[in-house]
């Protein structure tokens, strides 16, 4: 098997900006296995209630989410992500007693709680890392979406909305002093994902 640098790689971004191909790539490249965390949110959304769990069901209280300007998407879409920061620390944890690399990726990884699983793998003696995938021109990534769901037609508010939350997640990452890469050349994201990391480690982040 080839052996990664990392225990376990959590590689955040907003939707549409390619967070899974980046993901296959990697873990192709590191004999690694993939964790999807849109599956995981699925699952602790279902077992829970808006009465359990208010902060896991934002969206499931807004009657027509269409009627939301962008702004306020946004502020849902952060909440949700610092929301799930418990599950994604299990996730983190349940990884690291399988000898494994894994990569975990998802729009809800928020930068703190991914920093948190950075020094919890530290104390643990493993190493887990993370980035964070950015593009910053919606009109980007409302062509990715088309390419992606060619029925949805042209996704515009939508892809408005993931661009200005990626934008806030790559703030919040950069102040965490974890990585922010760029999504493009989507050729070598791949590669400069894995130059990010090793930046990252020679400074201890």
């Amino acid at each position: 098997m080839i052996r990664s640098s990392w225990d376990v790689l959590l590689i955040g971004g907003a939707s549409g900006v390619g967070k899974s191909q980046a993901a296959a790539r990697l873990a192709r490249a590191n004999g690694a296995f993939v964790v999807e965390f849109d599956d995981v949110v699925s699952a602790v959304t279902r077992l829970t209630s808006a009465e359990q769990h208010p902060g896991l069901h934002l969206f499931d209280q807004v009657p027509d989410t269409s009627a939301l300007d962008v702004d306020r998407v946004v502020e849902l879409q952060l909440a949700t992500a610092d929301a799930l920061a418990p599950a994604l620390l299990g996730v983190v944890e349940n990884r690291l007693t399988v000898d494994v690399p894994a990569i975990v990726e998802g729009d809800y990884l928020a930068p703190a709680a991914v920093a948190d699983a950075v020094r919890a793998g530290a104390a643990a003696g493993r190493a887990v890392r993370a980035v964070f995938l950015h593009e910053e021109n919606p009109e980007q990534i409302t062509d990715n979406y088309a390419a992606r769901e060619p029925d949805a037609g042209r996704q515009f508010r939508r892809a408005e909305a993931s661009a200005r939350y990626g934008h806030r997640l790559a703030e919040q990452a950069a102040r965490l002093g974890l990585p922010v890469v760029p999504c493009r050349p989507w050729h070598d994201v791949a590669e400069r994902v894995g130059r990010a990391l090793e930046l990252a480690g020679a400074h201890g982040s």
